[in-house]
């Protein structure tokens, strides 16, 4: 599923359950020794889909252990991505040469808790949620623009390592073409961002699907 909305360039592995045979290396076990068994299963599964898309890469198994600020650590040479929600876990890596940042996250496909929106968006941002919903109400598109914000911090941080946050990035969704469970967003940059290949990174375009029960947005600046 998340293949759709990824470049080539990007491998992906994901999982609708926890399957028996993920496992994990004895330091990424010991990071969750203490935690509840829901949360020790979301992070051995996520980190096997990771291990499988490695694979993709042509590179060996690695332990991907969190960071300070709980951001995946990856082996030398690969950017990549986490995410999991209720029924569904997902990693997307690639190799550095190819893609300067990756950022997924995936959420269900339901509206978000009550003011949650208010919370998260700006004033534009809602503006635009009520003109997608006037258009389109099978789509929860609050839920789209959370995941979408999750998703832009997730590209961020690796190239900055500062905090982002919700109110940082004007996020404007593209509706779908007819016939297509999905679209693409752009996230305009409110903060300075960082300089790549000469230039202020000032955006990030991404692309968003609903379907089977999911919301999925990705980034992956190429």
């Amino acid at each position: 599923m998340i293949d759709r909305v990824l470049p080539d360039a990007v491998a992906s592995s994901e999982e609708f359950d926890d399957p028996p045979d993920a496992v994990l290396f004895p330091e990424e076990a010991a990071v969750v020794s203490r935690a509840v068994e829901k949360r020790r299963r979301e992070f051995q599964t996520v980190r096997h889909c990771a291990r499988r898309a490695l694979r993709e890469l042509g590179l060996p198994p690695a332990a991907i252990l969190p960071g300070e600020n709980r951001e995946p650590i990856w082996p030398p040479g690969v950017v990549g991505s986490l995410t999991h929600c209720t029924g569904y876990r997902a990693a997307a890596v690639a190799h550095q040469r190819d893609v300067l940042t990756v950022g997924i996250d995936a959420e269900p496909h339901e509206p978000l808790p009550p003011d949650v929106a208010q919370a998260i968006a700006r004033d534009e941002e809602l503006a635009g949620l009520a003109e997608l919903t006037s258009a389109d109400s099978a789509v929860c598109w609050d839920r789209v623009l959370f995941s979408a914000k999750e998703t832009v911090y997730k590209a961020w941080f690796p190239l900055t390592h500062r905090w982002l946050g919700f109110e940082q990035a004007s996020i404007t969704i593209n509706p779908p073409m007819i016939g297509h469970t999905g679209g693409t967003f752009c996230a305009r940059l409110l903060v300075t961002g960082p300089v790549v290949a000469g230039e202020v990174l000032t955006r990030f375009d991404g692309r968003w699907l609903a379907t089977d029960g999911l919301v999925i947005t990705t980034i992956a600046c190429c």
